[in-house]
C-alpha cells in the first residue's frame, strides 16, 4: 500500500504543473492577442504652422551730390533740396551728422555757413541746424529717442533744406580753399525702441 502511495503522490502534482503550464499559456495567448486588438485602431494627425519674416528699416537720400560748388567768391551763397525716404517697412527716426575736410589746412569748412530747414528750399518749417558747416548736425545716432531726431513712416519721404553761404568778411587766406562735407544719416526702428 504504501508502495501504491508513493506511486499516485507524483501524478497530482504533475497535473497540477500541467494546469499552471496551460493557464500561463492561455495568458500569454490573451495577452499577445489584446495587444494584436490595439494597434488595430483609428487614428489621425493634422499640423499647423507658423511663418516669420523680420522687417526692414531702410533710409535713403537723394540727390547723392547735394552741392557742388565752384568759383565761390565771399557773400556768395546757395541751397539745395535733399529728399530723405523710408524705404523699409518699418518707421524709422533718423539723425545726421557731418564731417568736413581740411586737406590744404586753410580751413574753409570753418568759414562756410550751413542752415538746414525742414522742407523745401527755402524751407517752411522749422531750422534743424545753424552753423558752421564743419560739424553740422541734427539728433543724435545714439540708440533710443534723442531730441532733434526725425521720425518717418514706412513709404514716406520729407525734403530738407540745405542752405550755404560764405561770409563777406571772408579773407585772401582763403583764396583756392577746398574742403568736401559729407552728410551721414543714421536710422533705427521706432517700435520697441523708446
Amino acid at each position: 500500500m504504501d508502495q501504491l502511495n508513493e506511486t499516485l503522490q507524483p501524478q497530482p502534482r504533475r497535473r497540477r504543473r500541467r494546469g499552471l503550464i496551460a493557464l500561463l499559456l492561455t495568458l500569454s495567448v490573451g495577452t499577445i492577442g489584446a495587444g494584436v486588438f490595439s494597434l488595430a485602431i483609428f487614428t489621425d494627425t493634422d499640423t499647423a504652422t507658423g511663418a516669420f519674416s523680420t522687417g526692414t528699416v531702410d533710409i535713403a537720400t537723394t540727390p547723392t551730390a547735394l552741392f557742388t560748388v565752384t568759383g565761390m567768391l565771399p557773400g556768395d551763397s546757395g541751397s539745395a533740396n535733399l529728399t530723405v525716404a523710408n524705404n523699409g517697412t518699418a518707421q524709422l527716426r533718423y539723425a545726421m551728422t557731418s564731417v568736413s575736410t581740411n586737406a590744404d589746412a586753410k580751413a574753409l569748412r570753418d568759414q562756410l555757413q550751413l542752415s538746414i530747414k525742414a522742407g523745401a528750399c527755402p524751407g517752411a518749417g522749422a531750422a534743424l541746424y545753424s552753423g558752421a558747416l564743419n560739424g553740422a548736425l541734427f539728433g543724435s545716432p545714439t540708440q533710443g529717442a534723442q531730441a532733434g531726431d526725425r521720425n518717418l513712416a514706412s513709404g514716406t519721404s520729407e525734403q530738407l533744406c540745405f542752405a550755404w553761404s560764405l561770409a563777406l568778411a571772408t579773407g585772401n587766406a582763403y583764396q583756392n580753399a577746398t574742403t568736401t562735407a559729407t552728410f551721414t544719416f543714421a536710422a533705427e526702428q521706432t517700435t520697441n525702441n523708446p
